[in-house]
């Protein structure tokens, strides 16, 4: 167990931007996704447990704030000399003697950025620069919080994955803030989901898909032909130019896809949809049920 919240209140003035009352537990090799609405508390729950911002509460952890690793949002630095020396400044190493920080500059591709004054580099080169930084410190619990923020989809997509394969296998635990749903699906095994400073939900996320969204769901264009021809159909929360279809049996799949084909509409269908989870979870929040459950 690396750490585990067992109640955390922070306030701002008057107002409540996080209120955890459930135990959250994060354990060794735990890939967790942070997700929620903008003003959840997401950004606050990591600067809570980094020390940064104050909470009161409990929270037992076998790690100190000052040995877990953090990507911010935003970060800047000095323009005054190339990234390389920045570099070893911050990390008090020179890269030639560095075997591990050599790795990870050519793992990320950023030897040609080496000699580049930071303003001068690309929006994914300095996600990149940023990331090599935290990497370094080999923490046993890192924050990354909107880590491909601002970057085209290539460019995300590519990060990502060298995240994913940098931290395969490794007993590093990761939590992972990210409004990119498909970043989310490869990134983690975990979610946490909040909203307005509440835990609406924390468990594995294919657990959660289940809890929330059934066996598998179908999803259609939400137009008034469709809305017809699938009116019998017990019907999940979507956003407004979609129609999600529950599917808790395999018969009721087959019965849906095969009209679905007849009429000649394309559909998609997942068993692991990290949106659909949060916007059902949120519903079912907001219309009465339960707080989430230890699992």
């Amino acid at each position: 167990m690396l750490l585990t919240i067992n109640n955390m209140n922070v306030r701002y003035g008057k107002t409540t931007a996080l209120n955890i009352t459930t135990p959250i537990r994060i354990e060794a090799g735990d890939r967790i996704g942070v997700i929620g609405s903008n003003g959840a508390g997401k950004t606050t729950l990591i600067k809570s447990l980094l020390g940064i911002t104050h909470y009161t509460g409990s929270v037992e952890s076998t790690i100190a704030p000052t040995d877990m690793a953090v990507h911010m949002q935003f970060n800047e630095y000095t323009n005054s000399m190339a990234v390389k020396h920045i570099m070893e400044a911050i990390l008090q190493t020179k890269i030639r003697k560095n075997e591990k920080l050599k790795e990870l500059i050519a793992y990320f591709e950023f030897e040609p950025c080496l000699n580049k004054k930071y303003k001068t580099l690309s929006g994914g080169q300095k996600q990149r620069f940023t990331i090599i930084l935290v990497m370094m410190q080999d923490a046993p619990l890192t924050f990354y919080d909107e880590v491909t923020s601002g970057l085209d989809f290539e460019t995300r997509q590519k990060l990502v994955e060298k995240l994913v394969s940098w931290y395969a296998n490794k007993e590093n635990g990761l939590c992972v803030v990210s409004h990119y749903y498909e970043e989310l699906e490869q990134l983690t095994n975990k979610l946490l989901i909040l909203d307005q400073g509440k835990v609406v939900d924390f468990g594995d996320k294919d657990e959660l898909f289940k809890k929330y969204c059934g066996r598998a769901l179908i999803v259609i264009e939400n137009n008034e032909k469709n809305q017809q021809l699938v009116a019998a159909y017990k019907m999940l929360s979507a956003p407004g130019h979609l129609i999600a279809l529950a599917c808790e049996t395999q018969e009721v799949e087959t019965e849906i896809t095969e009209k679905l084909i007849k009429n000649n509409v394309n559909y998609k269908r997942s068993n692991n949809d990290i949106e659909m989870t949060f916007i059902n979870a949120k519903s079912k929040a907001a219309s009465g049920g339960k707080d989430h459950e230890e699992k």
